[in-house]
């Protein structure tokens, strides 16, 4: 498959009155043309803040990229000035925010603000501007397209605001879409739509989606690979059968056992015990380490290799070196 992103060891930083927080530490992904990227983790684990360097929409101050590279198209967009970053914005790059509710301009129509995008990065006359907003309202399931182009956003539910966001995102056909919690405003029946919709979208168009969420059962439907964070790292990573049915560091077994699941006997839901490290002084070794029952010594003085399970598992954990084998078959 082609490679249409690609993050490397991506470091981001906040200065704050209390220190600097290290909100990103080292992240490293590819991303791939027509697949899904799920990357999950606990609130505060540093996704967000991925995703939002990658468009370059933190604020700095108090935001800065320290080190790192994100390639995309021959640019490094941690390099690319703002006027060509606006450029890349929505025709090439698209997000999707998290709450549909107040994502929309409540005083301008629907047809407006999905036509500004189009005449922005498109140059094309309004009318034509108009029928191209009007194949995306049809595309992402919005009825009466013609009506539904005059209204405002109060005129549509949670459900019918979201597909408008998304057909705002997509109607300048971007190589790359990223939705940070597309469904967490949205009750289960308007997610399951909305999931499906991501996929017949994604048949259509062959967008390459980055899904930035904490809810295992959207990543379980829709993601091809998954990149698990924890303290501003991605300490485990794979496909989507491997990490769902043969995941190799605690903590991504802590967030499945965590959750139900209707594809295993589970008779209760275990909790991960503790609280995420302080990113002001984060941890010189594993950041799970003190909430892992199986720590040893060296997790807390340096952080662990990556290991390769397969070509696309790759795992941050000391129980996986053949000098722990002892410990790791407690936890297989």
């Amino acid at each position: 498959m082609d490679k249409v992103l690609e993050v490397k060891n991506l470091h981001v930083s906040f200065s704050t009155y209390g220190g600097e927080v290290k909100a990103v530490r080292g992240v490293s992904f590819d991303l791939y043309k027509g697949e899904t990227l799920a990357i999950v983790g606990e609130s505060g684990c540093g996704k967000s803040v991925t995703s939002q360097s990658i468009m370059r929409l933190i604020p700095e101050p108090p935001g800065n990229i320290t080190a790192g590279s994100v390639l995309f198209n021959g640019y490094d967009l941690t390099k690319v000035k703002e006027p060509q970053m606006r450029k890349l914005r929505g025709a090439k790059i698209s997000m999707i925010s998290q709450d549909p509710m107040t994502a929309l301009n409540p005083t301008l129509t629907i047809g407006d603000q999905i036509t500004e995008g189009i005449i922005q990065h498109k140059k094309i006359h309004k009318e034509e501007a108009r029928e191209q907003a009007l194949h995306m309202l049809e595309l992402v399931g919005i009825p009466s397209p013609e009506v539904r182009l005059k209204q405002y956003p109060h005129q549509f539910s949670g459900g019918m605001r979201q597909r408008i966001v998304i057909a705002m995102a997509l109607v300048c056909e971007p190589d790359v879409l990223i939705a940070d919690e597309p469904t967490t405003a949205l009750d289960v029946t308007i997610q399951a739509q909305i999931l499906e919709l991501f996929k017949e979208i994604q048949k259509k168009t062959d967008v390459s989606i980055i899904l930035i969420t904490h809810d295992l059962g959207v990543v379980a439907q829709v993601a091809d690979r998954i990149a698990v964070m924890y303290a501003g790292k991605i300490i485990e990573a794979g496909t989507r059968r491997e990490i769902f049915y043969e995941p190799q560091h605690p903590y991504t077994k802590g967030l499945l056992q965590s959750v139900p699941r209707l594809d295993l006997e589970m008779d209760e839901l275990i909790p991960i015990e503790g609280s995420p490290p302080d990113l002001f002084s984060p941890p010189i070794g594993c950041p799970f380490t003190a909430r892992c029952k199986y720590a040893m010594e060296v997790c807390e003085r340096m952080y662990p290799y990556k290991t390769y399970i397969s070509k696309e598992h790759q795992v941050d954990c000391w129980l996986l070196d053949k000098r722990a084998q002892s410990v790791y078959q407690q936890i297989k």
